[in-house]
């Protein structure tokens, strides 16, 4: 097994330096806000000088992202690779892909606070003539809050929902709950 002693205490260091990060950005078509990469970039860059860490991200193969996370005085080093296919496959559908891939890395090599952050949906939409696959409804999310105020409202009902979304027995408890 890989020793990681000095990472694991220079990232330790890190977590206690680094601040929440806030969301600085919006989302105009699903009206919402999420943190920028650059301003996830600008929170990172002294905590991890001052932890003796550095951070190297690279595009890998056809849709590919590699993260690496290296503690600067071992070597010592964990990385992480992950696919995502962009939604429009030209120049910047998938330069906007590599952006979203590093901004949701960087969150999860680092265990960054982005507080409330559901761009994670917004981001994955697909229309259903592209796919026919559904998009979980997350509980707490923009979607969700619409949909619990639309059947109180009584302008919609539960069928119609699971027709639209994959709806947990959690989401769906939650949905027809009077509270």
């Amino acid at each position: 097994m890989k020793q990681l002693q000095n990472l694991a205490k220079a990232l330790i260091v890190f977590q206690v330096k680094v601040d929440t990060i806030t969301k600085d950005a919006k989302n105009p078509f699903f009206k919402s806000k999420y943190a920028s990469l650059s301003n996830i970039q600008d929170a990172i860059r002294e905590p991890l000088i001052e932890s003796g860490l550095a951070l190297s991200q690279m595009p890998n193969g056809e849709n590919g992202l590699t993260t690496l996370l290296i503690h600067a005085d071992s070597g010592e080093f964990i990385h992480s690779t992950f696919q995502m296919r962009p939604v429009k496959d030209d120049p910047q559908g998938r330069g906007s892909c590599i952006t979203y891939q590093k901004r949701y890395a960087l969150a999860a090599i680092l265990c960054l606070n982005i507080d409330d952050d559901d761009d994670g949906n917004a981001a994955s939409y697909v229309s259903k003539s592209e796919t026919d696959s559904k998009l979980w409804l997350n509980k707490d999310s923009e979607m969700f809050l619409k949909a619990k105020n639309k059947l109180a409202a009584g302008d919609t009902t539960i069928d119609k929902i699971r027709a639209s979304f994959k709806v947990s027995k959690e989401v769906e408890q939650l949905l027809t709950s009077k509270s």
